[in-house]
């Protein structure tokens, strides 16, 4: 067994009691998109962090609980924003299409 989660990526390690995580998978049509970038925007829009997805499309945010947008940025298709809520103790698992 990996330990992998359905959304693909592993919480080996990691106490999700204690956090609030954001995670996902950026596709396009059935396809993983592996050269995106993926912010982080808090509840007034400020830019807080941003990682790029893995080659499998897959992204992983630790935030503070809350309402927070995700804009997703990949080539050759314009921006996409996604709201989601983060609460301590759970997995927010995001599907981002672009």
């Amino acid at each position: 067994m990996c330990g992998a989660t359905e959304g693909g990526l592993s919480l080996d390690g990691i106490d999700v009691a204690k956090e609030a995580i954001i995670q996902g998978q950026v596709t396009k049509g059935s396809d993983p998109v592996g050269n995106a970038y993926v912010r982080l925007l808090d509840r007034t829009g400020e830019f807080t962090a941003e990682v790029p997805t893995s080659a499998t499309g897959h992204f992983r945010f630790f935030a503070g609980p809350g309402d927070w947008t995700l804009r997703t940025l990949a080539p050759k298709v314009d921006p996409v924003d996604t709201s989601v809520t983060a609460r301590r103790g759970s997995i927010a698992e995001v599907a981002v299409s672009v």
